[in-house]
């Protein structure tokens, strides 16, 4: 077991193991990206929103899918019926991404996608769209969030044994590697395992492990790992314990670096670097006096900022109600605005680093998170413990006891358990066009019958094929959305050689 001395007082910024950021300047020199989370109905819609907060000064999109998208099901198909654009966007043919990135220049506008077990394809068709409008590929930026290991940890919307999933993800690290080296080829997401009900150390360690089962996985397919290392990105949540939540960032930034060292030995300093997009807890936001969650939003983008995020989305108000309003939404990203602007943490790197308190809890988080990742790697690795259900037991019993504090009244929730009604719920604020989803099943079905069907279906073999023997994916799903091939058919075609998973099975 490597054990460590905690991290001198007199580290530097921008130095291994990055306790205190991977920049030596952190903002002074450059704000972190305003990335707001936005998606809802149909493409147009989406795109008229984007191009809104891009208007308020956003700077960078951050895509939603809807559940068919994410679950590999086109917009007209019988498992999409009732779920089609509501949270998220409804994608399922170029044409759709076409519309949905209108007037967006993809040149020079980071673009995040939160997609997972689809990640290959939607990574494809911006990859298609570029193509068509002669973008060099060179020139993309983004991230493609592409952990599904988390979703069968906490999130559920995985369609592919792991092994194959793990196949997947490292087509994309490879190809990218190649074609798209400004895109950051998978966002390794705590997020959702702290929205489940993990603790802070719970979301550190089984992100981190996570991560070495993408890091080896890479490795033995033969890739350099200086060669995809530095694209990898992180993506944790910012709860509501204000010290405990920067030192959790720095905790993570350092076992990294040190996990890293010790296990790949990699050349490049930038390889065991952890970069990271946080996102304000979605599960901490309450329906009752739902104004105070711009107070909770703010608190917690404070500490994802002294925590040293190189990216930030600060949730809406109304998100405990309904997707969010114009309104709630352009209060979010001001909150960001108002942090960067005007409070002054910006102007001093590591502001809180050597306080007391902050480096006892980054040296608390980092050793109890890394003692449940030695009991992760006992077990093989973070798949075997997947399949074993280690860490989605621990996360639920953290999530019954956090519950039942609260129903104690031990954990004081504003609003909710004290100071409030716990049953005054406010109404929805927004509501979907109710036509919505027969227009989108319309136009997908007219997009099938308007293509080449002989050319759709030679590209659709020419996928399954490659599923079949050795090959890198994503060039021939690339071919085959250029073909006028859907999301749902090139999920099929994977289906018919990977097949469900079904846990337990």
């Amino acid at each position: 077991m490597a054990t460590h001395d905690p991290a001198p007082r007199d580290e530097r910024p921008g130095e291994p193991p990055f306790t205190r950021g991977i920049h030596p300047s952190m903002y002074r020199s450059r704000l972190w990206t305003m990335r707001q989370y936005a998606g809802f109905g149909t493409a147009e819609d989406s795109n008229r929103r984007y191009r809104y907060l891009l208007s308020q000064g956003q700077t960078g999109l951050s895509v939603a899918f809807d559940l068919p998208t994410q679950m590999g099901y086109d917009s007209d198909g019988p498992r999409a019926e009732g779920e089609v654009g509501r949270v998220g966007v409804a994608i399922a043919t170029i044409d759709d991404m076409e519309r949905l990135l209108e007037e967006i220049p993809l040149e020079r506008v980071s673009l995040s996608m939160t997609i997972n077990a689809t990640a290959m394809i939607l990574l494809s068709l911006v990859i298609a769209v570029a193509d068509r409008r002669g973008i060099p590929r060179e020139k993309l930026s983004g991230t493609v969030q592409n952990d599904v290991l988390k979703e069968y940890i906490a999130r559920g919307t995985y369609i592919y044994p792991p092994a194959a999933s793990l196949r997947i993800a490292t087509d994309i690290f490879e190809f990218c590697a190649d074609e798209v080296p400004q895109w950051n080829t998978i966002s390794i997401s705590g997020y959702h395992i702290r929205e489940a009900g993990s603790t802070a150390v719970q979301e550190v360690a089984y992100t981190l492990a996570n991560g070495l089962e993408y890091v080896r996985a890479a490795v033995d397919r033969g890739l350099d790992i200086d060669r995809f290392a530095p694209r990898l990105s992180f993506f944790f949540n910012a709860h509501n314990d204000f010290l405990e939540e920067i030192a959790k960032f720095r905790a993570a930034r350092r076992l990294w670096a040190r996990l890293m060292e010790e296990r790949f030995h990699p050349k490049d300093p930038k390889s065991r670097m952890l970069r990271f997009h946080a996102q304000t807890g979605g599960s901490t936001l309450t329906a009752q006096q739902p104004h105070n969650n711009i107070a909770r939003v703010a608190i917690q983008g404070l500490a994802a900022v002294l925590g040293g995020c190189q990216s930030l989305h600060t949730n809406s108000f109304d998100e405990a109600i309904s997707l969010p309003s114009e309104e709630a939404a352009t209060t979010a990203l001001r909150t960001q605005q108002l942090l960067a602007h005007e409070s002054g943490v910006a102007n001093t790197v590591d502001p809180v680093g050597g306080a007391w308190a902050v480096e006892e809890l980054t040296d608390r988080i980092e050793r109890e998170a890394r003692k449940e990742i030695e009991i992760i790697d006992a077990m093989g690795g973070a798949v075997r413990a997947i399949e074993a259900g280690y860490p989605q037991d621990a996360i639920e019993r953290s999530a019954y006891e956090f519950q039942m504090a609260v129903e104690r009244g031990e954990r004081v929730i504003v609003g909710m358990n004290r100071f409030g009604d716990p049953d005054d719920v406010t109404a929805p604020t927004f509501a979907l066009d109710p036509t919505l989803e027969r227009r989108q099943a319309d136009r997908v079905r007219a997009f099938r019958g308007a293509r080449d069907a002989k050319g759709a279906e030679l590209a659709t073999a020419r996928v399954e094929e490659t599923a079949r023997r050795e090959g890198n994916l994503v060039p021939a799903v690339i071919d085959a959305v250029k073909a006028g091939v859907t999301l749902g058919e090139v999920s099929d075609a994977l289906r018919r050689v990977y097949h469900t998973y079904e846990p337990g099975t």
